[in-house]
């Protein structure tokens, strides 16, 4: 059993940049990662709806959520790439990416990542979250209070998806 790390979660910096695309790379296909071009640009639009999870002993980033926010209810592929399609205003919170680096994983990093998210949301006034996600991982948001809606129109990296919601109670 390996020791429980010890981490905050902070608003992403532009700093960060580096060890944030080192993370998606170990965690996702090249054809799904986001690169470090889109990074930068998602930190510069919307820095307010990325956050970290840094190691309390170090400055290393082990995990990081980040999403736009759109009025829409199911994110489409447009949204991955431009970062000016993010309107401050909009009714929802998009989580485009959780990551947790591999030897962090089953610690719980991933739900504190979303429960930040959840909540900041929340106190935005939003209606609720939106994401796509795969098929093994519909349980995990399940958990965390989202509701499947069914098969996603996206074909992002060429990977099947479901759209995901969480609607705060009015």
């Amino acid at each position: 059993m390996r020791e429980k790390a010890e981490y905050r979660i902070r608003t992403a910096r532009p700093e960060d940049l580096e060890q944030i695309t080192a993370v998606e790379e170990a965690c996702f296909p090249a054809a799904e990662a986001a690169g470090r071009e889109q990074f930068k640009e998602r930190l510069a639009a919307y820095p307010e709806s990325f956050l970290v999870a840094q190691l309390m002993k170090s400055d290393r980033i082990i995990g990081f959520i980040n999403g736009a926010v759109t009025d829409e209810r199911t994110i489409s592929d447009e949204m991955f790439e431009d970062a000016s399609l993010h309107n401050p205003a909009g009714a929802y919170q998009a989580v485009f990416g959780l990551d947790v680096a591999e030897e962090f994983r089953g610690q719980g990093i991933a739900s504190d990542l979303m429960r930040a998210l959840i909540e900041k949301a929340g106190h935005q006034g939003r209606a609720g979250l939106i994401l796509t996600c795969k098929e093994r991982l519909i349980g995990f948001y399940e958990r965390q209070g989202y509701r499947l809606m069914g098969l996603s129109k996206s074909v992002h990296g060429g990977a099947v998806w479901y759209d995901m919601i969480l609607e705060f109670e009015k």
